[in-house]
Formats: structure tokens, sequence, C-alpha cells
């Protein structure tokens, strides 16, 4: 694609889609005051109006530019890749987790479970999911991988998502690294190889539901709400990974570098023509 075209394709598609982002948050903030039901509807009907427009968008550039976009929300992937992807997320929190709690840092000290709360974090999450997958991997990944090569896609997409969780409540710039490695490589890696954005999309999905409303984690620095386990959580800020959550811990930055080596492995035996192998 020339660069005139690019270009405004990048910004403008960082700019509808971050609108659309406020949008879904908005939407699921308002109708919460109807009640945690309301919240669940507005954040799913958020959510799929959001992969619509994207559907969307994909079709308009690709009659603007002559240039076919990846099938990113291929119906006949959905339901598999997207189970996968959630898959990973739960196995993945859940071992960093565990290794935490070898090393005495985090014990279950109580188990609480209100049906209507878990459901609204989940749909959340779920609309987050979407929506940064969509900004980070459909559209800046793709686009640079597109434009330039997937190594500068890998580079780049890492430490603007890295980068965009420094304001976050207890983020360092540990953190940000931490989060543009074994997040924002990890999910553009599982972008790579399964060719569409249902996996990352479930990954994501996963991660922050599963550390924040299921092992009590702070996700990302926010109160992600009631939790299942109600921890207790002590210990060194590099293990634990401190106010910012288990997303800022050692332990999480190694096991999430280690699956995006296995991703990026994985995506050059599917391809024998893949940029990296």
């Amino acid at each position: 694609m020339k660069l005139i075209a690019w270009i405004p394709c990048l910004l403008l598609g960082f700019l509808v889609f971050m609108i659309c982002y406020a949008f879904t948050q908005g939407a699921g903030g308002l109708a919460g005051r109807a009640g945690a039901a309301a919240a669940c509807a507005a954040y799913v009907a958020a959510g799929a109006a959001t992969l619509g427009l994207y559907e969307l968008w994909n079709r308009l550039w690709d009659r603007i530019t002559g240039v076919h976009w990846a099938d990113d929300l291929s119906l006949k992937r959905c339901l598999p890749d997207i189970g996968k992807g959630f898959l990973t997320g739960i196995v993945y929190f859940a071992i960093v987790v565990g290794i935490i709690a070898l090393c005495g840092c985090y014990r279950i000290t109580d188990v609480k479970f209100d049906l209507l709360p878990q459901l609204k974090a989940l749909t959340l999450f779920f609309t987050v999911a979407v929506c940064e997958e969509i900004l980070f991997r459909g559209i800046l990944f793709k686009l640079i991988d597109r434009q330039f090569n997937t190594v500068a896609a890998y580079i780049v997409s890492a430490l603007v998502f890295g980068f965009v969780h420094i304001s976050n409540p207890g983020a360092t710039w540990w953190a940000a690294l931490a989060i543009a490695v074994e997040a924002g490589i990890m999910l553009s890696a599982a972008y790579k190889y399964s060719g569409n954005l249902w996996m990352p999309i479930g990954i994501h999905w996963a991660w922050n539901y599963t550390q924040g409303n299921i092992l009590g984690f702070r996700v990302s620095g926010g109160n992600a709400g009631e939790s299942l386990f109600i921890p207790e959580i002590s210990g060194p800020d590099i293990v634990t990974g401190g106010a910012f959550g288990a997303e800022a811990s050692i332990v999480a930055f190694a096991i999430g570098a280690l699956i995006s080596v296995l991703f990026i492995l994985a995506s050059i035996r599917r391809s024998p023509r893949h940029p990296l192998s």
C-alpha cells in the first residue's frame, strides 16, 4: 500500500476504534446504573457492534486500496480459536499464580461467588479484549507487518502496547516492559499464528478475567471488582507484581516470554515463507 493511503488508514483506524472503546465502556457504565444484568447486555452488545464495525472497516479499505485484508473475523474459526485462546489465558495465569503461591507469596483465605458481578466482569473483559485486540493487533500490528516487516510489527506494537499502560495505577517502567513482552509480543504472535483475531481475543479475555475476578489480583493496576478467591498477597513486588498486579511479576514475564517464543516457532513451522524463518 502506498504511504499516502497507509498513514490515514493507521491514524483513522486508531481514532475510530479508540472512540468505539470509549463508547463500549461508557455504555456499560450507564447501563450498570440499572443493574448488573443491564451492564452485561450493554457490554456484549457494544463488543459485538465493535466487531461488526471492524469487519466493515476491512471491507472499506479493500475497496479503497484494492489490497485484500486478512480475514480476521472468520466465523468458521470463531469458536475453535476463541476457545483455544481462552483456555491458554486461563492456564497461563493459573501457572503464574501457582508459582507465586509456591514462593509463599499467595494464599487463598476465603471463597466467595456472586453470579451477577462475575458475569459483569466477564462481559466487561470481553469488550476490553475485543477493542484492544482490534487496535493493537488488527490495526497497528497488521498494518506495520504488511507495509514493512514482521519484526518491526512485533517491536513497535509491543512497545506501544506497553507504553499505554504506563499511566495506569501502580505502573512502573518495569510493568510497562513486562506488558510489552508478555502481552504485546505474545498476543501478536498468537495473531500471527492463528491468522485471525479470535485467538488473541480469547487469551486477552481470559487473562484479565482470571487474574482479576478468579484469583483476586489487580488488573493492570485497576480494581477488577469481586473475585472468586479472596487472597492474601505478600512478598517482594518483583514476585507478586505489587500494586500493578501479577502482570508485573517476573514469573508472568518469564512465562509470557516463553509462550511468545512457542507461538512464533509454531508460526514459522506453519508457514515456510514466514518472515522470521
